[in-house]
């Protein structure tokens, strides 16, 4: 009778707990470690606010480079005789009046850059494959480490190699497009710089330089996401009667393509204000024509081949214009790039 009394009291405890709520420890029970739960919520909270502190402190600091590139541009800009977005004359800020223009120096770093995406994405996506799927065990360290020994190479070394190397090595390939290729207004003969194709120091090799600067970012982005793609995957692709270039294509390139594309903007973002390599390899003012045979300036040579004349606050504002445009240039492909990525990870 008393063992019996004893079950219809617990069981009427037991009922008396609201669903959904944890019930009481039983008496006699360890008792509950408070002190351990209030460290791990301590630790969480300044977690959490280091955390947040850290984006702002980033956001801060990025307006903060946007408001003086506002602040020292405007009056240059707003004593410019000419129009900032579509004149293609020269750079004119000595003396009393100012005319600058931005499209020579925008279709120059648009055109190096994009020659360098051209040629290092697709050699990006073949090295992180064949790390990820195809190499032995033994290969994949060495060429690892080769590939990303490529990012701790300084950018003027680079920009000596391309001009003395590269550049000179290119002369007969720039001479035979120009000849054979010559219709095409890619590969014509170079009207304001005939110097620079005799010496190599062309669009093209630009181009070239900078696919081989970009080239360890996108692949070491790109491989990492491609060995986090799930087993699950790989094992589903299999059982189908994947073969291995089937698994890759069906599993492994859509899980990581989102990586490839982050990767690929963060070369972009390099390859758009690299300075020194360039300024060795190109550094004349080229014409408007896509012909990858001139020369030219981009955004960053114009600011570096004349900072030396930065003698006055309104001539400095004409050149700092040029960074403002560079600096929004590279928001918005950023801004791009996580507006596909997001997508495809919706």
């Amino acid at each position: 009778m008393t063992s019996l009394s004893k079950s219809q009291g617990d069981n009427a405890a037991d009922a008396s707990v609201e669903p959904g709520t944890t019930p009481p420890p039983p008496s006699g029970g360890a008792p509950t470690d408070l002190a351990g739960s209030a460290r791990g919520r301590l630790g969480d909270a300044i977690f959490r606010r280091l955390a947040v502190g850290s984006g702002l402190l980033v956001s801060i600091v990025i307006a903060l480079i946007a408001l003086f590139l506002v602040v020292q541009a405007t009056p240059a800009l707003l004593d410019n005789e000419a129009n900032f977005f579509t004149y293609q004359g020269d750079w004119v800020v000595d003396g009393g009046s100012l005319q600058f223009g931005i499209p020579k120096l925008f279709y120059a770093t648009a055109i190096v850059a994009i020659i360098a995406l051209l040629i290092a994405m697709p050699i990006a996506l073949g090295i992180s494959i064949f790390l990820t799927e195809y190499a032995p065990k033994r290969v994949v360290g060495p060429v690892t480490y080769l590939v990303d020994l490529l990012a701790a190479v300084p950018s003027i070394v680079y920009g000596l190699w391309g001009i003395l190397v590269l550049g000179p090595a290119l002369v007969p390939v720039n001479t035979w497009l120009v000849n054979n290729l010559g219709w095409l207004p890619f590969f014509k003969t170079p009207e304001a710089n005939v110097t620079n194709m005799s010496t190599g120091g062309t669009l093209l090799t630009a181009g070239i330089v900078l696919a081989v600067m970009i080239l360890p970012i996108i692949t070491a982005v790109t491989r990492e996401v491609f060995i986090q793609t799930p087993v699950a995957h790989r094992e589903a692709a299999l059982a189908l009667g994947g073969t291995k270039w089937e698994v890759v294509r069906m599993a492994v390139l859509p899980f990581g393509f989102s990586g490839y594309i982050s990767g690929s903007m963060l070369g972009l973002g390099r390859a758009l204000g690299e300075t020194m390599a360039l300024f060795l390899i190109i550094s004349n003012t080229g014409p408007i024509d896509f012909n990858l045979m001139e020369s030219g300036e981009t955004f960053a040579t114009k600011i570096a081949n004349n900072a030396a004349e930065f003698d006055s606050p309104t001539k400095t504002g004409a050149f700092i214009s040029a960074g403002l445009t560079l600096f929004v240039l590279t928001f918005i492909v950023n801004a791009a790039a996580r507006s596909v990525v997001g997508r495809k990870q919706n």
